[in-house]
């Protein structure tokens, strides 16, 4: 049976994100974030983005065998060849061990002995594989939404395991999205006062969550974070999540990026109303937004790239198995199953990705873009 394959591999990737999603608190409290750095593309890459990589690509390595890992991921030691990278290096080396000596807190193994800059280093330029339509390949997305971040706001830690092309299992951690749905709209201090002063029961404590699928068990479950102070002990209160049965566009709840560089919101808006949205969308960075869907907390997300932009893979690998698990639809506008067996790019992609709490609204969506694509000028 297929819902009996990977059970262990989704286990450590769960466990992995949680001491990811915990390296990255520690760095935001010490202000680490402020070591900003312009990549190629304009997109600020952190401490935390780095140090989650290294760590990733540790632990599955030492786990698994660093000869039976390949990982696609987002950065590249590249990063560290510019003149004034000497203090990010030094605070990734940093952050790297501190984070990897809480390792057995989460029932991994952490280092013999402190990983030197040459073994962090490697780490991170393990990282370099390109998928494509054969093997086994873990698909890393450090910090998505990495301005989201710095602001403080949502951002993920997104861990796939891509198996000859498709997508088995998924892990996504939210530090910054709440357990509990009521306390989303509440601001993060008053969520701060209010969690510090009722019971720190695990399922209560709740500031963060991971929320995990594997490919045809029909399930995704959400944990919460735990705190620093706690061992993780498997499976950590996990609940089973389903996506929301709303069905009318009038009470869906649409998604959108934050971020107007990559997309056109403009198409999406007028898209959302033609289909009959009404409701205030939802705007958040990162894959955040497959983890709202996934629990219940919104219906709708659609991506429309400007034109030469490229999807890639670590962007929506995670996301799109753990809405489907709960019961969602995601495929591109054209109504296909996005394609992950094409290297790290979503090459072949119709015009954008949509993604649904069901069938109903995605049918809807996918007729009102065919009606209106014709008239937009992405």
């Amino acid at each position: 049976m297929e819902d009996q394959n990977y059970s262990n591999e989704l286990e450590i990737a769960v466990r992995i994100v949680h001491v990811a999603c915990a390296l990255c608190g520690r760095v935001q409290e010490k202000l680490l974030a402020t070591e900003v750095v312009s990549k190629d593309d304009d997109s600020p890459v952190t401490v935390a983005d780095l140090s989650v990589q290294a760590i990733t690509s540790w632990l599955l390595a030492k786990t698994f065998g660093v000869q039976n890992v390949s990982i696609v991921a987002e950065e590249d030691v590249e990063i560290f060849s510019k003149d004034n990278s000497a203090a990010l290096l030094e605070a990734v080396v940093d952050t790297v061990n501190e984070s990897l000596s809480f390792a057995a807190m989460y029932g991994l193994q952490s280092p013999e002995t402190t990983l030197g800059t040459s073994e962090v280093l490697e780490a991170i330029g393990r990282c370099s594989s390109t998928g494509g339509p054969s093997g086994r390949h873990w698909v890393l997305d450090p910090v998505d939404g990495t301005l989201g971040f710095v602001r403080g706001d949502q951002y993920a830690v997104a861990l796939a395991l891509i198996e000859n092309g498709k997508v088995v299992l998924g892990v996504l951690g939210c530090p910054n999205y709440p357990v509990k749905t009521e306390w989303l709209s509440y601001q993060y201090q008053y969520h701060e006062t209010t969690s510090q002063s009722s019971p720190t029961t695990t399922d209560a404590w709740g500031k963060g969550c991971v929320l995990y699928a594997k490919r045809g068990s029909g399930e995704a479950w959400l944990q919460s974070l735990i705190p620093a102070d706690k061992l993780l002990e498997w499976p950590n209160c996990a609940r089973c999540i389903r996506v929301s049965s709303v069905d009318e566009p009038a009470l869906a709840t649409l998604c959108e990026p934050v971020e107007r560089a990559n997309s056109n919101h403009s198409f999406t808006a007028g898209l959302a109303h033609s289909v009959g949205l009404r409701k205030q969308p939802l705007r958040v960075h990162s894959m955040v937004k497959y983890a709202a869907i996934a629990r219940g907390d919104a219906e709708i997300f659609m991506k429309f790239a400007k034109s030469g932009y490229k999807e890639k893979i670590w962007d929506h690998a995670a996301g799109v198995v753990i809405v489907e698990e709960a019961g969602g639809v995601v495929t591109d506008a054209g109504g296909r199953p996005l394609d992950f067996s094409k290297g790290t790019y979503l090459e072949g992609l119709d015009r954008g990705i949509i993604a649904c709490s069901g069938v109903t609204l995605h049918e809807k969506l996918i007729d009102a873009v065919y009606a209106s694509w014709d008239s937009s000028n992405l």
